[in-house]
């Protein structure tokens, strides 16, 4: 008996030990402590280096569940004091270097990413680990190392000359809700009151669709007006490159329609001092294109008849996490059936506990084999969703359901 009650005391403490971890006015001020990493190498070999530390004015993430993952990504951040070894903070990401990794190329030739990663600003000093998950699950690459919140090498940014931006729905509580920010891509400057009809238009597309619809008072939003040299985008099949403010392009990876930029750095200096999270980038060109990137950003083209449903179905990716559900000439694999895909809509059947089954039982969805790009082994729960195709003009019950419980993690 006097194991069992101490066995019950140590799991009482550990859980208030949990509960005071998450208290966000114990361990950071209203601040954000922006991470700049290069991660680099090849098929066989990679790694993560520090670039730059940064702080920049408020923190615009969640200041609840702190210790909790949104999803889990293929890759996550975490924080801990470092006098506890306490984890205060921990979230989760997918990056363009991971996907690179599949293709031919990165068997060939090493190369380098930019990746940007935002936390609440410590009280005290931290050490945070980085890890790179690979597709099957395991953990490719990793570093820790401490942050001084008082180091006077940290840099300070967007405290002043902040880019202009417009307000273009206010959340119905500012402090719990979700921040969202266009930036413009290929708007000159005499062409900004097109990149603000535009963003209004994506706005109005996006809260078109269930659940963003009745959950639209949760989201902040604004778009940030970043002029360029010249209108348009990149075309490097075409041999078109233009002077643009995030140097973005088509043919990412030799794919014709994935619209990508790998100036990360530059994309954040140009949202500093602003509220912002999420990303969405819009590009002024009329060739048919997008990406999206779990918590990082993503781009959609806008001079065209899929604009509303392209900018949606790439939000989809960048916010939500959810996968892609058609099949693409199963290329390049990044679905295996040894390992269940963390994206919530997507099934190898390998673990599926806690996805649809609560769909499958009240007969709104099934399961559907193709998705993840491929055609066999990876399965959806719906014929037809937003993640699939354009023509379809809602997300699916799973995918609804996904989104739900994801900006209720954000506002709750």
């Amino acid at each position: 008996m006097k194991d069992l009650h101490f066995k019950l005391l140590i799991v009482i403490l550990l859980l208030c030990n949990m509960a005071h971890a998450q208290k966000f006015d114990d361990y950071f001020t209203d601040n954000t402590l922006r991470l700049d990493y290069i991660f680099a190498g090849d098929a066989g070999h990679q790694a993560i280096y520090v670039d730059c530390i940064n702080k920049q004015p408020k923190w615009f993430g969640r200041k609840h569940r702190l210790g909790e993952l949104p999803l889990k990504g293929n890759g996550q951040i975490t924080v801990k004091d470092k006098s506890s070894g306490i984890v205060i903070y921990r979230h989760s990401f997918s990056t363009l270097f991971q996907e690179w990794l599949t293709t031919d190329e990165a068997k060939r030739v090493p190369k380098s990413f930019e990746n940007i990663f935002s936390v609440p600003y410590p009280k005290k000093s931290v050490s945070i680990t980085v890890d790179l998950i690979d597709y099957h699950d395991s953990i490719i690459a990793s570093l820790t190392h401490d942050v001084n919140p008082d180091d006077i090498l940290i840099r300070h940014i967007g405290e002043q000359n902040v880019m202009p931006y417009r307000t273009l729905q206010q959340a119905a509580d500012t402090t719990r809700c979700i921040h969202i920010a266009y930036i413009a891509e290929g708007y000159t400057e005499k062409e900004m009151d097109l990149f603000i009809k535009d963003s209004n238009e994506a706005t109005e597309a996006l809260f078109s669709h269930e659940p963003f619809k009745e959950m639209r008072d949760r989201f902040n939003i604004i778009a940030v007006m970043t002029p360029s040299k010249e209108s348009g985008a990149s075309e490097p099949g075409n041999g078109i490159w233009r002077n643009t403010v995030l140097s973005s392009h088509f043919d990412t990876f030799y794919s014709d329609r994935y619209l990508t930029t790998l100036h990360l750095k530059e994309m954040h200096n140009l949202l500093a001092g602003t509220p912002y999270e999420h990303i969405i980038v819009l590009v002024n060109t009329d060739k048919y294109g997008g990406g999206g990137i779990y918590n990082s950003y993503n781009l959609s083209y806008t001079r065209g008849n899929s604009f509303r449903p392209v900018v949606v179905h790439e939000f989809g990716h960048s916010f939500g996490g959810l996968g892609d559900e058609y099949d693409y000439g199963n290329d390049d694999p990044m679905y295996f059936a040894d390992t269940e895909p963390w994206e919530p809509n997507l099934t190898t059947r390998h673990d599926f506990k806690n996805k649809w089954e609560n769909l499958i039982a009240e007969g709104k969805a099934g399961m559907v084999e193709g998705g993840g790009y491929q055609s066999k082994g990876v399965f959806r729960g719906a014929e037809n969703c937003r993640m699939r195709t354009n023509d379809v003009p809602e997300f699916c019950p799973v995918c609804r359901q996904a989104l739900t419980k994801l900006i209720k993690f954000y506002t709750e």
